[in-house]
């Protein structure tokens, strides 16, 4: 079967154009998180999404309105670290790990008392991409129009917080609001990258891409413009060669943005292009 025939399914259609926004989200956002030191917020808030969706599932809610439900927790979650945080007491890795802490064992333990590790769970532990919904699909558009909205009008608000969030203050930009806005969003983008990658797997979408591009020493507009490139190739390239091999999508997307990580690696040792 080749590349053409495999674009015929709406449903490869569906996944690859959620995998892009979703992508493009989580690239968005992972710049700014990957040089202000939280990249493993995504790593915390997909433990707390574990737990969620254990307690949806609890419930007893559809699996088609999981990703909906598991949302406010999540957010919940998100703005739980970011207050620790502006403690001055905990440091960022300490409070996404209180969080990520009782995230995990909340969902181990409601998934004992669900009966186990079903199969809804694991569809959530591990991703599948190409199960997205009309919802989930409508729902990444709305926050890729919004997160892309939020960087282009609060772009030099967030140029100066991530680079020197106390000279931000002192320039009169308003940090609470924007670290608010950053985590909520990054918060959403962490539930709906566990359709893309699986829970286990949604930090490498918001850590990988950015870091790819900060290789690159260019501008920092450009490193948010190639960061977001760097993902969409991962997830087009993912999803076919997934489809095509007969492999998990999630890990191959993660597995492909390894791959464009090693070849920029790769690329600045030749010397000729290091004079």
């Amino acid at each position: 079967m080749g590349i053409c025939e495999i674009l015929h399914y709406d449903f490869v259609q569906r996944a690859i154009l959620a995998g892009i926004l979703i992508g493009a989200i989580s690239s968005l956002l992972g710049v700014f998180l990957v040089l202000r030191r939280f990249s493993l917020i995504g790593d915390g808030l997909a433990h707390v999404t574990f737990g969620s969706v254990a307690v949806v599932l609890l419930i007893g809610i559809s699996p088609f309105y999981v990703t909906l439900a598991a949302l406010p927790i999540v957010m919940i979650s998100s703005l739980v670290i970011l207050k620790l945080t502006s403690t001055k007491r905990i440091q960022g890795d300490a409070a996404i790990g209180i969080v990520s802490s009782i995230g995990i064992a909340s969902g181990i333990i409601l998934a004992s008392l669900s009966g186990g590790y079903n199969l809804d769970l694991f569809s959530y532990l591990f991703g599948n991409i190409l199960t997205v919904n009309q919802t989930e699909l409508l729902l990444a558009f709305i926050v890729f129009i919004v997160v892309a909205a939020t960087v282009i009008f609060f772009y030099d608000d967030l140029f100066a917080l991530t680079f020197d969030e106390e000279l931000a203050k002192t320039m009169g930009i308003k940090t609470g609001k924007i670290n608010t806005i950053l985590f909520m969003l990054t918060a959403v983008a962490a539930v709906l990258a566990m359709r893309v990658a699986g829970i286990m797997l949604v930090s490498a979408m918001l850590i990988l891409p950015p870091l790819t591009a900060l290789q690159l020493s260019i501008s920092f507009r450009m490193t948010i413009i190639a960061s977001l490139i760097f993902s969409v190739l991962s997830v087009i390239s993912g999803v076919i060669i997934s489809f095509l091999l007969n492999l998990p999508a999630g890990g191959t997307i993660v597995i492909m943005n390894v791959v464009f990580l090693l070849l920029v690696f790769g690329v600045k040792k030749i010397p000729a292009l290091q004079r």
